[in-house]
């Protein structure tokens, strides 16, 4: 919930001064830090901090560096947003390697894999809370989102997809794009299956995370359904409001 209010208020709602203003106090972390902020983000911006203080006081007191690793995967997802936001106000168009560079860690999968891991006590280390910032779920999510984007039309304030930015360098089709985009996905895919052998020692931590990863077809496989949600609704009565014949 808190990641899908700071990317509506980054895309949406904030203007840019706004936008550098929130970034700004999550960095400090400080309940100072408030009186920077208009007063329809000061409410966000102290519920924020109340949570993570109230997730630290829950963790046993030798996991509180969980928490502070989930603090800081957040304060970078703000950093990412911003970017987006000032990439958007100077209409740049990145290259391709630099869109992926920034859309991998903005669409918050790499975030919410670090949040994930918070609270398993000793099946995880520091080293699993380093493995999970930099693997590939960011970019999976990134690309299965931007072919749902794109095939159903980006709304005229989103920042170029990964498809359009392969398309103008590359002088391709989108056709010929798309491809790409699927041969790019299949190895990401396969990386990501690669963890189970590189890291069998961390089983448990893995497996949350590919689990994760597994669930991003629900989402993007033919419709971005994480932004309309309209999409999940057959799947979400077929589990939990239809009954099931016996």
């Amino acid at each position: 919930m808190l990641i899908s209010l700071m990317d509506d208020t980054y895309d949406s709602h904030a203007t840019i001064e706004e936008c550098r203003l929130l970034n700004a106090a999550i960095q400090r972390w400080d309940e100072s830090a408030t009186s920077l902020l208009p007063n329809y983000l000061q409410r966000f911006y102290i519920e924020l901090l109340r949570i993570f203080n109230e997730h630290k006081r829950e963790v046993a007191i030798r996991d509180t560096y969980h928490v502070a690793y989930a603090r800081k995967a957040f304060q970078d997802l703000s950093a990412y947003y911003l970017q987006e936001a000032e990439w958007l106000h100077q209409n740049h168009k990145p290259s391709f390697k630099d869109h992926m560079s920034l859309s991998a860690m903005s669409i918050g999968s790499p975030t919410l894999c670090i949040g994930l891991m918070v609270g398993m006590g000793d099946l995880v280390t520091r080293e699993s809370f380093e493995w999970a910032a930099g693997i590939s779920c960011g970019k999976i999510a990134c690309l299965m989102d931007d072919i749902a984007a794109f095939k159903g039309g980006k709304a005229k304030g989103d920042i170029a997809t990964s498809i359009e930015c392969y398309m103008v360098e590359h002088r391709v089709t989108s056709a010929v794009a798309i491809s790409k985009i699927l041969s790019l996905l299949e190895d990401d895919w396969k990386t990501l299956n690669q963890a189970l052998f590189q890291h069998h020692t961390q089983l448990p931590m893995v497996r949350r995370i590919i689990n994760f990863a597994n669930s991003m077809p629900l989402f993007y496989a033919e419709k971005d359904a994480y932004t309309f949600n309209i999409h999940l609704k057959d799947t979400v009565e077929s589990l939990f409001v239809e009954t099931i014949p016996m």
